[in-house]
């Protein structure tokens, strides 16, 4: 039943996906389907890219690994959008650019900003789309049982071969489509599992005790490299070998390895990290180990709302509209579709810390959504919604990836490379589609949700300031861009590569290096104004702030 709905999915995305081939005749068409996108299809299509795997699936896993302040992040992915109809919207719409890249370099008139910004669409899309295919191995396996790469290349080929064959087009109809879909196929069955588990979880979901004793023999399958701390003897069975007895201590779960705990052992704890139900567990703000919960939850906030604005294949959607009022109308009516979508997760996350939570041990908390339904009914109505579940978590890969890879290959070959034929953006989706699946196979073991955060730093520590400033601001100079764009580059992406792949000493380090977006984005901003304030801005800057503010029918009513 599982494999027939994934099968389901991609036959819809490719179908509904055909319906723009025909549409293809230059790359506006490719890139921004012709600007003749309806505000409410535009927005069904933004909804449908936006929520990705970190949405669908990550929320509720962050509220199970995290506790309580993981809500969070969706407070900030739909504040994102608030910011961005007050700020970007309508005036990115008005410069008539086809992608972030085109608009730095009919804004500052430099070719080398639009090549940076170029490799800055890159960075970002590579950081957000390997955890979209990686989720998408994860849930199949999970709950299909298939290796992990079937899931990966499924979802590669599906996403490329759509985009190569129908463009903004094909992925707008198939963003809308799939919107929808998850917004049924995740509801649904979180009001199935409320109706149907009992009242006593229901009331233990509403005040979760804390976890520090297994309530029936359990395996544990580390996703990660875990370092637990064991305070008492606890009968454990590690990696298929003999029961043993482990001595208190500290010791380090392999990922990749199996270790079955008896019923009634003691829940060893997680360095970095909060057992479902505690105290920490339920305060209202983030930690991740960091020992500083305000400035861990401001630096979430800032990096969710600004990096929003700064989304490369969130940016070019509004290009896609009429006009600058369509623009702003797309934005409008996707706050109303996100702020209804985010009103779930807390139920799959509330009920995954009563019903799962072991998945806090093996770092596979991201997995909660789809594995709760099986738990709850081990019958045929578990099994019918954790095919549904596994569905909506697939389309919301497919959605995500749609308009990542378009970002990706429109910088490729709209941006770097001269000449753009709408032959060479098909080739460069199918090789940019193979090149991220090559980085996701091995990315098995990766958190996906510090690389999606990390896309989000990197936004909103680059393009946030470039937009902002370059929409608001008509001194900004094109020096000022670029170092400004590589100050805040190598702030976000570089400390995060650093911590991600040495490691940061704990407490403030850990904060600025894993979420440096509460320093890196007011530096990338500072770099840009004083570094501009000492040159002098193109000769156009003030023609351009018309042209950016001033609504399409006030122009042609003034040319006439």
């Amino acid at each position: 039943m599982i494999s027939a709905a994934i099968v389901v999915v991609v036959l819809a995305t490719l179908l509904i996906g055909a319906r723009g081939v025909v549409a293809i005749r230059s790359t506006s068409d490719f890139l921004v389907a012709s600007r003749r996108i309806s505000p409410t299809l535009n927005a069904a299509a933004v909804s449908g890219e936006y929520l990705s795997a970190a949405s669908f699936l990550g929320v509720a896993g962050l509220v199970v690994k995290d506790g309580i302040g993981a809500l969070w992040y969706p407070v900030g992915f739909t504040a994102g959008y608030i910011a961005m109809l007050a700020l970007v919207a309508a005036p990115m719409r008005r410069t008539g650019a086809l992608t972030v890249p085109d608009f730095a370099e009919a804004r500052l008139g430099s070719s080398g900003l639009r090549k940076l910004s170029a490799v800055v669409v890159l960075v970002i899309a590579t950081l957000y789309l390997v955890p979209q295919f990686k989720a998408a191995g994860l849930v199949l396996t999970v709950a299909g049982g298939t290796p992990y790469w079937v899931g990966v290349v499924v979802a590669g080929a599906a996403v490329s071969i759509t985009l190569a064959l129908g463009g903004m087009r094909a992925a707008t109809y198939v963003q809308a489509f799939q919107f929808g879909l998850k917004m049924l196929l995740f509801i649904v069955p979180a009001i199935w599992l409320v109706l149907t588990v009992s009242e006593t979880t229901r009331s233990e979901a509403l005040s979760p005790v804390e976890f520090t004793r297994f309530e029936r023999r359990t395996p544990v399958e580390f996703r990660l490299d875990t370092e637990l701390t064991i305070t008492e003897p606890t009968a454990v069975t590690v990696a298929g070998g003999q029961p043993a007895v482990l001595a208190p201590g500290h010791y380090t779960a392999l990922a990749g390895s199996e270790w079955v705990f008896e019923k009634g052992a003691d829940v060893p704890s997680v360095a970095g990290g909060f057992a479902p139900g505690g105290d920490g567990w339920g305060r209202p703000l983030l930690d991740a180990g960091s020992g500083y919960p305000v400035l861990t939850t401001w630096s979430v906030l800032v990096a969710t709302v600004l990096g929003t604005m700064g989304l490369p294949h969130i940016i070019v959607r509004f290009h896609t509209s009429p006009d600058g009022r369509g623009a702003r109308r797309t934005a409008s009516i996707t706050v109303v579709l996100l702020s209804a979508f985010y009103l779930f997760p807390a139920v799959y996350g509330l009920l995954g810390t009563v019903l799962l939570p072991e998945l806090f041990l093996s770092g596979g908390t991201d997995t909660v959504v789809v594995e709760l339904p099986a738990r709850v009914d081990s019958g045929w109505a578990g099994t019918f919604f954790t095919a549904l579940l596994t569905a909506g978590a697939f389309a919301a890969f497919l959605a995500t990836s749609l308009g990542l890879l378009l970002a990706l290959s429109g910088a490729v070959s709209h941006d770097l490379l001269p000449g753009t034929t709408v032959r060479r953006l098909r080739f460069t989706t199918l090789l940019a589609a193979a090149i991220v699946v090559a980085l996701a196979l091995p990315a098995v073991h990766l958190d996906v949700g510090v690389l999606v955060t990390s896309a989000f730093a990197v936004a909103a520590s680059t393009f946030c300031p470039l937009l902002v400033l370059g929409i608001w601001w008509p001194r900004l100079t094109a020096r000022g861009a670029v170092v400004g764009i590589v100050v805040g580059l190598g702030s976000s992406a570089g400390v995060i590569a650093i911590d991600l792949f040495i490691g940061a000493p704990p407490g403030l380090a850990a904060l600025l290096l894993g979420q440096p977006a509460l320093w890196s984005v007011p530096l990338a901003f500072l770099t840009m104004v004083l570094v501009s304030l000492r040159g002098r801005p193109p000769a156009w800057a003030n023609a351009a702030m018309l042209r950016l503010h001033l609504d399409e029918t006030e122009r042609s009513a003034h040319r006439e």
